[in-house]
This record gives C-alpha cells, structure tokens and sequence, in this order.
C-alpha cells in the first residue's frame, strides 16, 4: 500500500487549500512550472526525441543514459533557456518535480497559491507533479495544448482523464483568460 500523505507534508491544510474555489487566478501568486523541456526530450537530436531508440524512460535513467548532468543532453532546449529573473530548480532524479528539488521551498518563499503545469510527458512527469502539487493543497492547472507525451492516446488519456481529477484543465488561452 502507498504511503499517505500527512498534514505536515502540505503547504495548506484541506480548509486552506486553494483548489482554484473561486476561479481567479492572481497573477503575482502563480508559478508557471515548465518540465523537462531540454535537449534529451524536445530538441530533435534527443534520445527521447526519436521513438526508434526504444529507451525506457525510468530504465534510461536509472542507468545514467538520460538527463545526463553538465550535459548538452540536461541543457534547457535553446527556445527555453531561463531569462533573468526565472527560477530554475534542479535535482529532479525522478517523474515528480517536488522530491529532491527545493520546488516546494522556492513556491513558499514566493506565497505561490497557483501552480500551472506543462511540459513533457503529459501522462509521466507532468502528471505526477500534478497529482503532488493538488495534495500539497495548490490551486493547480494543467496546460493541455502545452504538454506532450510519445502517443495521442495517452496525451488523450491524461488530459480528458487524469487532468480534471487533480487539477483544472485548460489551454494556454484559457489560461491567459483568467490572469
């Protein structure tokens, strides 16, 4: 049986979480997280990238065949490089962005109610942090046209399916809408 999450592992408490009750969204109490966009997933010389390398995404890294530290491979994508003033959290060994990275810590010190979520895969890493970011009591959105996964089918799966049940679902439209 999994582990459960305790009341102090949250940053609200079920009465304080943020759950987006009312629908706002307050621009200077949200994060966007981006994930995984470097060059191992999105550029088109990445492993990942090509279907025909038939590299298990935990086994790969696991094993040290991915993410490769002080890397080209662990680079951000050039079209993602941080500008001044972003955050970058680094230390992620795993699908969710929360354990092992100071991701939590960096939302605090910010009084972030909001987490918006996109990046690669759809139905991996970005859902795992998700399903973290809901229990931890965030108001938390998912970008569905701002995420990718290696089939249709699962990017389907996750943002019809898992998306709503831990977060709001939405395009970056949508989103923008509410800021």
């Amino acid at each position: 049986m999994g582990q459960s999450m305790s009341s102090s592992d949250r940053v609200f408490s079920p009465a304080e979480a943020k759950g987006d009750k009312d629908g706002a969204v307050v621009a200077a109490k949200t994060a966007v997280v981006f994930i995984e966009f470097q060059n191992e997933f999105a550029a088109e010389e990445g492993k990942i990238d090509n279907p025909n390398k038939k590299l298990g995404i935990l086994n790969g890294c696991f094993e040290g065949k991915l993410f490769l530290k002080d890397t080209w491979n662990s680079e951000f994508v050039e079209e993602m490089t941080p500008a001044a003033g972003d955050v970058v959290i680094k230390g992620k060994k795993g699908l969710d962005a929360f354990p092992g990275t100071d991701l939590e810590a960096q939302l605090k010190a910010r009084k972030i109610e909001t987490v918006v979520l996109c990046g690669f895969l759809t139905n991996c890493c970005v859902e795992s942090t998700m399903r973290t970011a809901f229990e931890k009591g965030f108001n938390t959105i998912t970008l569905t046209d701002c995420c990718a996964t290696t089939s249709a089918d699962g990017h389907r799966g996750a943002t019809e399916g898992t998306f709503g049940l831990f977060s709001s679902p939405m395009t970056a439209e949508d989103f923008l809408a509410k800021l």
